[in-house]
C-alpha cells in the first residue's frame, strides 16, 4: 500500500548504518503512483488507448477464426485480443466519467494526503473512488495488465518462467519500463557498489525484475535481490541459470540482516562470496546456494532508518508505522499457515521497544505504529502496555492476535490505554470442526466472550475469516458466514480471504487428512502455492459463498465505513481520529 513505508528496506538500511557501510533507500513504489496519478498520465494513457483500439480491432481482424476459442490463438494475440476488449468495454462503459475522473485526480490525491479533508469519510469516499478509475484508465494501453492502489493484476500472467520473462520485457503489457527509464539517472546517481531489490509477492515480481534486468544493463553495481517471494521457491530457481545472467547477480533468500552485513563485505573484497550466508549466485556455470545462517536477534538489530522518506508523498495524512515486536509465530502449529516459515521465533525486549517507539516520536514525530508481529501474546500485550504507561510514551497502535483465553478485562484495559486501538483477529471460521481441523489452538467456544470483552474496553474488533479449506463444506462455510453476520456489535468489521495450499503448510504433510483427495500439484513453477482436488465444496459451490458472505454481511453491516477505507492502516486513522462508537456506526447514505 503506499499509505506508509514498507517495513523491510527501513529496517535493513538500519543495519547497514550499524556496521559502518554506507546505505540508502529509495521507495520507487511510492513515487511511481505519485507520477502517474496526474492529469497528463491519465489523459494520455486515455489519449493512447483510443488510438490503439481502432489498431488492434485491425490486426484481430485478419487472424479471426469463429471456429478457434480465446485459448487457441497463440499467446501474443490472447494479449492484443484481451487488450482490445477490455479497451473497448471501459470505453462503453465508463467514457462519460472520463473527462471528470482527470479534472479530479490531483485534488483527490491530495485528499488522501490532507488532515483537513482525508477525515471527511464522504470526500474521502470520492477520491478514493476517483483514483480507482484512475488506476482503471492509467491500465488501458498496457492491457491486460492492470495496476490496482496496491496491486498488479493481469489474467494472463502465469508463475512460470517464460511467461515472467515475457511481461518483463513486452513494452505493450509492462506500465513501469517507462517509469524506471526515468528513474534510472537517479539510482545511477548514488553510485551504488550494490543495489538491492525487494520482492515480497508475486504482484511484484513484473515490476521488480524489470528493475533488476534495467539496472543490471545499465549500471556496474552488483544486483541483488531480496524479499519473501523467492525464498519459498529457491528450488524452482535453481533450474534457470539465466536468471543470473539477466536479472541480478545474485538472491538473498530467508532473513537478510545478517546476509546484507556479509554480503558488503564481499564486495568490498574483504571475504570470498561463499562466506555470505543465505546467498544463491552463479560461478562456474552452476549455481551455489550457501548455507542458511541463524537469523540476527531482535534485541540486536538497529532500529529502522527512515533518514531517505519524505513522509508528504505517501497517501495518508499520518504515517502508521510498520513495526516488530516479534518474529515468527509462538504458535506454529495451524495446518492451514506457512506466514512462519523461514522465520525463527524471537522477541524484542521491553526496554529495547520503548527506546525505539521514543526514538521514532523524537527524530521522526511518528506516534502511530502496525505492530506487523504474526501474534502478540497476551503477557507480552500485558507487560508493552505497562511500560508504555510507566514511560508516558504517547503512541497509539493496532497489532494481530491470537483468541487466547488469556486475554482477558485487565489485559484489554491496560492495552487500551497505552494506546491499543485495533486488534485484528484470527477468527478464521465459524465451524467447530474446521477450526479443529486447522488446529488454531484456542477455545472456540470463548471466541466471542473475548471480543466481547476488547469491545467493551473501547478496542475495534477486526476478524481475519477464509473459506474453502478442503474439508470445509457449504454447512460449515454457513456457520462462519452466520457468526460474522450475527455479532456485528462485537466483530466491528471483517476481511474475508479464499484457502490457497502454501507450499510450507503443516497440511501438507498429511493432506488427506484435511479433505484433500489425491495428488496435490504445483500452481507454476514460480508459485508458492499448490492445487489440489477438495472433498468439501467445488469451485462453484465455493464462489458462490463468497458472493453470499458480501451479499450477507453487507445487509448486516450496511454501508459501513471499514469497508470503503482502503487498508487497516487507514481505519486506525480514522480510529485515532474519531471515537470506536463514531467509527462503528457511521454509515454511508445512499
Amino acid at each position: 500500500m503506499p499509505t506508509s513505508p514498507h517495513f523491510s528496506l527501513p529496517t535493513l538500511i538500519g543495519q547497514f548504518e550499524n556496521s559502518g557501510h554506507q546505505a540508502c533507500a529509495l521507495d520507487l513504489n511510492i513515487d511511481f503512483y505519485n507520477e502517474i496519478l496526474t492529469k497528463k498520465s491519465i489523459q494520455d494513457s486515455y489519449n493512447k488507448a483510443k488510438e490503439l483500439l481502432p489498431i488492434l480491432k485491425e490486426e484481430i481482424k485478419e487472424v479471426f477464426d469463429k471456429n478457434k476459442s480465446f485459448n487457441d490463438y497463440p499467446f501474443e494475440w490472447q494479449n492484443k485480443i484481451a487488450k482490445a476488449s477490455m479497451i473497448d468495454n471501459f470505453i462503453r462503459e465508463n467514457s462519460k466519467k472520463v473527462n471528470k475522473t482527470i479534472l479530479l485526480i490531483e485534488n483527490s490525491v491530495s485528499i488522501f494526503k490532507s488532515k483537513q479533508h482525508f477525515y471527511n469519510p464522504y470526500l474521502f469516499n470520492q477520491a478514493n473512488s476517483n483514483i480507482n478509475l484512475a488506476l482503471d484508465i492509467f491500465s488501458l494501453p498496457y492491457s491486460p495488465s492492470q495496476i490496482g492502489f496496491s496491486s498488479y493484476k493481469n489474467q494472463l500472467f502465469k508463475l512460470d518462467y517464460d511467461n515472467i520473462k515475457y511481461y518483463v520485457f513486452d513494452k505493450s503489457t509492462n506500465p513501469f519500463i517507462e517509469f524506471f527509464e526515468k528513474k534510472l539517472e537517479l539510482i545511477k546517481s548514488k553510485n551504488a557498489d550494490s543495489i538491492g531489490i525487494s520482492i515480497n509477492s508475486s504482484s511484484q515480481i513484473i515490476p521488480g525484475l524489470t528493475l533488476s534486468n534495467m539496472l543490471k544493463k545499465n549500471t556496474k553495481a552488483h544486483i541483488f535481490i531480496g524479499g519473501n517471494h523467492f525464498g519459498r521457491v529457491s528450488e524452482s530457481i535453481e533450474k534457470y541459470s539465466e536468471i543470473f545472467d539477466i536479472f541480478c547477480d545474485s538472491l538473498i533468500v530467508e532473513e537478510g540482516e545478517i546476509p546484507i552485513i556479509e554480503h558488503a563485505k564481499y564486495i568490498a573484497g574483504e571475504i570470498p562470496i561463499e562466506k555470505v550466508h543465505n546467498l544463491m549466485y552463479l560461478k562456474d556455470g552452476k549455481i551455489r546456494k550457501n548455507r542458511i545462517a541463524m537469523p540476527m536477534s531482535l534485541n540486536n538489530m538497529k532500529a529502522p532508518n527512515l533518514d531517505d522518506y519524505d513522509f508528504k508523498k505517501y497517501f495518508a495524512p499520518e504515517i502508521v508505522m510498520p513495526f516488530q515486536t516479534s518474529r515468527g509465530c509462538y504458535w506454529r502449529k495451524c495446518s492451514f499457515c506457512d506466514h512462519d516459515y523461514g522465520l525463527h521465533y524471537n522477541i524484542k525486549s521491553i526496554d529495547k521497544l520503548m527506546n525505539q517507539f521514543k526514538m521514532f516520536k523524537e527524530k521522526y514525530n511518528i506516534d502511530k505504529f502496525e505492530l506487523i508481529d504474526e501474534a502478540i501474546s497476551p503477557s507480552y500485550m500485558k507487560e508493552m502496555s505497562e511500560a508504555i504507561l510507566r514511560n508516558n510514551i504517547k503512541i497509539s497502535f493496532f497489532c494481530d492476535a491470537r483468541l487466547e483465553s488469556e486475554f482477558d478485562e485487565e489485559i484489554f484495559k491496560v492495552a487500551h490505554k497505552a494506546g491499543l486501538k485495533m486488534v485484528l483477529w484470527g477468527f478464521e471460521s465459524g465451524s467447530k470442526k474446521i477450526m479443529k481441523l486447522i488446529n488454531k489452538g484456542v477455545d472456540i467456544d470463548n471466541r466471542l466472550n473475548i471480543l466481547k470483552k476488547a469491545r467493551q474496553a473501547g478496542i475495534y474488533n477486526f476478524a481475519f475469516i477464509f473459506f474453502g479449506f478442503p474439508a470445509e463444506t457449504k454447512e460449515d462455510a454457513l456457520e462462519t458466514i452466520d457468526t460474522i453476520c450475527s455479532n456485528t456489535d462485537i466483530i466491528n468489521t471483517y476481511a474475508k480471504s479464499v484457502f490457497t495450499m502454501g507450499k510450507h503448510t503443516k497440511l501438507r504433510e498429511a493432506p488427506e487428512k484435511y479433505g484433500v483427495i489425491g495428488k496435490t500439484y504445483q500452481e507454476a513453477e514460480f508459485s508458492p502455492t499448490y492445487t489440489y482436488q477438495a472433498s468439501g465444496m467445488n469451485k462453484k459451490e465455493l464462489n458462490d459463498i463468497v458472493n453470499l458472505c458480501t451479499k450477507r454481511a453487507h445487509e448486516a453491516y450496511g454501508d459501513s465505513l471499514a469497508f470503503y477505507l482502503l487498508g487497516r492502516e487507514l481505519i486506525m486513522l480514522y480510529l485515532c481520529k474519531y471515537s470506536i462508537d463514531d467509527v462503528c456506526n457511521f454509515k454511508f447514505k445512499k
